[in-house]
């Protein structure tokens, strides 16, 4: 056997494998020194080799030896961050397959019934993959859907002791003064209203309705008979919503001589428009922000929706209120029918993607209802002579319906398409404009069967993504006007489709979401926003 300490001191390896040869030993011991140990790696250069990171990683930077930044791919995170909230550990990443299968039909055995795919409302309606789980110490109540009778309410109950701890969802009755007070007001009513002028009548016997004839404009003129023009300054400002914002300003059918609006306050004023210019009866009723209002033919009566889901029918003169409709979800738009022979008919748009048809001379019955939209309405267009209607929704798309059939005509949903929010008809009948989520306003055609987007057609220069603005036409149908999220009103030709106008209505920078145009003045416009202030623009 050959020593290492037989080999000279700077022997190399195939040497001492020669040694042993010669010496016929069966095994040699390699002189594996500091120096071959050491000795740098011979050959070619790797050219993607970076030998300054290499030099970073022999050294130690934390206490357990060298760390550095990596990346992880938000896909792989996710996946283990459930691992560990739904194993308690990595450690599920190694269980078998078997293992894994089991805890997951574990965990579905808790979940609801996925329902039938052939049911679309009810009991047995199919739900997939949104299937809820069951609950197993206490009933499970959605508070978005559950309806609370007259004498409960939710409460919101603080934890103080274990003892007090009440499960989330619970129903819990609500307060016996609550409850006192509430009875209370049904007693008394829902419905009141106040007149504010100092007479109801004039010298000859006749109310506000009695439209003005001693002014030094006729308001008897054919709608559409003269030439409009840009307004250029305020000439009145009305603030008799509290501060609340405006969401709805109607003027008088045909002469425009009184003014109809409602706020976030819940309440409902009419206003002189000439003479006085004062507020002349307050409509109370709703306990939330009005929604929308629309006046008949005739403008004797009016309707009114809110966010308390509730549609009343008032009378213009003396403000009592002739039915009430429960419609049991938000009308975001109400609109008489304009013929002379279904004028006592209305449609409802409703934020749960229905459209009812009432009848304002019978009870809380719903005539008619179009349920093919996906979203919640936005707007409803009467066309062709009132024998069809228009409408917007949520889900991106026009449909054209044929009045008292419940199945639409025309659906227009193209991928590029935006929300659209408000409406207003061309004086000609042929057009209606849409005001769109993407800052502009398009038009479609109305007048025949072919109910299109006509291209050439596109209104900019105003900002209304993410609000409700309100659009007009000039009767002459001259002018397009608008509302702004930054406080201005927008004027634009409607046949060139250029800006001629940008009026800065709010100095304060709210948003003006209501804008109307006098049927028979040349420039007398109405602003209305967030700031509740109603300016008229002459």
């Amino acid at each position: 056997m050959a020593d290492f300490n037989e080999y000279p001191p700077n022997i190399s390896v195939k040497d001492a494998l020669v040694i042993r040869q010669e010496a016929g030993a069966d095994h040699a011991v390699v002189p594996y020194t500091g120096e071959d140990l050491n000795r740098p790696r011979l050959g070619p250069a790797n050219p993607f080799r970076d030998e300054a990171e290499q030099a970073l990683l022999k050294r130690k930077n934390v206490l357990t030896g060298h760390a550095s930044e990596t990346y992880i791919s938000e896909h792989t995170f996710r996946a283990k961050h459930r691992a560990v909230e739904r194993g308690g550990g990595p450690e599920r990443e190694f269980q078998t397959n078997k293992q894994v299968k089991a805890q997951a039909a574990k965990l579905r055995a808790n979940r609801e019934s996925k329902g039938s795919a052939t049911v679309a409302d009810g009991d047995s309606a199919y739900v997939g993959p949104w299937a809820r789980y069951k609950q197993k110490e206490y009933e499970e109540v959605d508070a978005d859907e559950a309806e609370l009778g007259s004498d409960e309410e939710y409460e919101i109950v603080e934890e103080t002791d274990e003892e007090d701890v009440v499960p989330s969802g619970t129903l819990v009755s609500a307060p016996a003064e609550s409850l006192a007070r509430r009875k209370e007001v049904e007693a008394l009513g829902d419905e009141t209203t106040t007149f504010h002028a100092e007479s109801q009548y004039d010298y000859q016997g006749r109310t506000y309705m009695h439209v003005p004839q001693d002014l030094d404009v006729s308001l008897h003129k054919e709608v559409g008979s003269i030439t409009n023009y840009i307004p250029k300054k305020v000439v009145h400002t009305w603030k008799h919503h509290g501060g609340k914002a405006i969401t709805a300003l109607r003027l008088f059918p045909q002469s425009s001589h009184l003014g109809l609006s409602g706020g976030a306050d819940g309440q409902i004023k009419i206003w002189d428009v000439y003479r006085s210019r004062e507020l002349l009866r307050s409509f109370s009723g709703h306990t939330k922000a009005i929604t929308d209002l629309s006046f008949n033919k005739d403008g004797r009566q009016f309707l009114s929706g809110g966010f308390d889901r509730w549609i009343r029918l008032w009378d213009t003169e003396t403000g009592q209120c002739v039915n009430r409709f429960n419609s049991s979800k938000t009308p975001h738009v109400i609109k008489f029918n304009p013929s002379s022979e279904q004028g006592h008919e209305f449609l409802a748009g409703l934020s749960d993607n229905r459209i009812l048809q009432y009848d304002s001379r019978a009870g809380n019955e719903v005539v008619q209802e179009y349920d093919h939209h996906l979203g919640a309405i936005n707007t409803i267009e009467f066309v062709d002579e009132n024998r069809r209607f228009m409408t917007t929704s949520d889900d991106r798309s026009l449909r054209v319906w044929e009045y008292g059939i419940p199945v639409e005509i025309k659906t227009i949903s193209e991928p590029d398409m935006f929300a659209l929010t408000k409406s207003a008809q061309h004086p000609s009948g042929k057009y209606v404009l849409y005001q769109c989520s993407d800052n502009s306003i398009v038009a479609y055609s109305s007048a025949s069967d072919k109910f299109r987007q006509n291209r050439k057609k596109s209104w900019r220069g105003h900002n209304t993504a993410g609000s409700a603005i309100g659009i007009t036409i000039s009767p002459d149908g001259q002018f397009v006007v608008s509302g702004d999220t930054a406080g201005y009103v927008c004027f634009w030709d409607f046949k060139t489709c250029k800006m001629y106008h940008k009026v800065h209505a709010d100095s304060a920078g709210g948003a003006i979401n209501c804008v109307a145009w006098s049927e028979q003045e040349t420039s007398k416009v109405f602003t209305a926003g967030m700031k509740g202030e109603i300016k008229m623009w002459d």
